[in-house]
């Protein structure tokens, strides 16, 4: 019998730009989650399916779709910005994001990706 844990998960507090910040990854068989709030909550969640796109079958994007929350445009580009990576890594799953972040800037971005990158699962 095999054991290690069926679901693995890594959580990390930071301070970034001034602001408590928590992310918790998890790897499930099919999705990672991840979380990253600055608020205590989940906030807008966000689903980032893998598809084939017609011209480049090697490099599948990602399909976002507000599950919870806002559906605004801006938070389908912040979320690909801030998990493409995280897909890609893992084999192109899907990731389920759940987000509560004050400032949705490119400085920001990046300093919540290296965060995500110590949360590692996948």
């Amino acid at each position: 019998m095999d054991s290690s844990p069926v679901v693995v998960s890594k959580q990390r507090r930071e301070v970034l730009c001034g602001i408590p910040t928590q992310v918790v990854c998890t790897a499930f068989s099919s999705h990672i989650l991840v979380v990253v709030t600055q608020f205590g909550k989940m906030g807008t969640l966000v689903s980032l399916e893998p598809s084939e796109v017609a011209s480049d079958i090697s490099k599948p994007t990602l399909t976002t779709k507000v599950l919870l929350g806002q559906d605004e445009p801006l938070i389908h580009v912040f979320a690909k910005n801030l998990v493409t990576f995280v897909s890609q890594e893992a084999g192109d799953r899907a990731v389920l994001l759940a987000m509560a972040i004050k400032d949705r800037s490119m400085e920001r971005v990046k300093a919540l990706r290296e965060v995500i990158r110590m949360c590692r699962v996948w």
